[in-house]
């Protein structure tokens, strides 16, 4: 087995949206060059940063955030910024208010820094220092904790967090991590996953199947609000036919050992 590497502290976000029937979730596709699942249908999120931390050490910018750890801050701080970063939606709030910023307001902001952020000329925390942003940390919920199995060559210790998107912001993708973005229903996405219409990450497709058992998204949130999470760390066996995953049963991913077919 090769050489198992460190965990990178990693976050994504399940964007959520009511439609007529169906909770709607934003994927992106991440571009065929990327290093790390190229050419996936992917939640928006990525590596927490030391830029993160920095963050987490300024109270000024960030909001309901009391009661967290430092390390659960910086999870969620990067969860945010990495969906900013990479859909243009804006998970915050002007000092003071207790409601989100606005599509236009978030709009504004993406057009005037959003490419300069992805091309690291400027920071994030400046780009919040300058507009008078709080980062709205309690709009997320804990949904999942995955940490890629041991022998791997990338490792990331990731959380999973639900957030209803705020209204109006649709979201773009960047063009560069991702070439295109869809909201999809649960349901769906797993469906073109199994068809071949999608590429689909382990734990992505077991957090979308459990995603798709509830009818709105505040039964979603609420639902998330009462899980305890269970770290899972699959466990790969190869097998004649590809590859066999285990995880905890407890997990809450109706079930233990799954075939994920062939090695590659």
């Amino acid at each position: 087995m090769p050489e198992t590497s460190a965990s990178r502290p990693a976050s994504t976000i399940l964007l959520l949206r009511d439609a007529a029937k169906e909770v709607e979730v934003f994927m992106m596709v991440r571009h065929h060059q990327i290093e790390f699942n190229s050419g996936a249908l992917v939640f928006p999120g990525g590596s927490v940063d030391a830029g993160d931390n920095e963050i987490v050490a300024r109270a000024d910018l960030c909001s309901g955030g009391e009661g967290l750890s430092e390390s659960d801050r910086g999870f969620r701080i990067a969860a945010i910024r990495e969906t900013f970063e990479e859909s243009g939606i804006l998970l915050a709030r002007s000092k003071g208010s207790n409601t989100p910023v606005d599509a236009r307001r978030a709009g504004e902001i993406a057009d005037a820094h959003r490419v300069a952020l992805n091309e690291h000329k400027i920071s994030f925390m400046s780009i919040l220092a300058d507009n008078g942003l709080q980062l709205a940390l309690d709009t997320l919920v804990p949904y999942a904790h995955w940490i890629t199995p041991e022998g791997m060559p990338k490792r990331f210790d990731t959380w999973f967090f639900l957030a209803a998107a705020p209204p109006d912001q649709l979201g773009a993708h960047d063009g560069r991590e991702s070439t295109d973005s869809i909201w999809v229903s649960a349901r769906e996405a797993v469906e073109g996953g199994e068809s071949g219409r999608f590429k689909l990450p382990f734990p992505t497709t077991r957090n979308l199947i459990r995603l798709a058992k509830q009818g709105s998204v505040s039964a979603a949130l609420d639902h998330a609000k009462g899980m305890s999470i269970v770290t899972v760390m699959p466990v790969m066996t190869k097998t004649e036919s590809g590859r066999q995953l285990r995880i905890p049963r407890e997990a809450g991913y109706d079930g233990e050992v799954f075939e994920v077919g062939a090695v590659g």
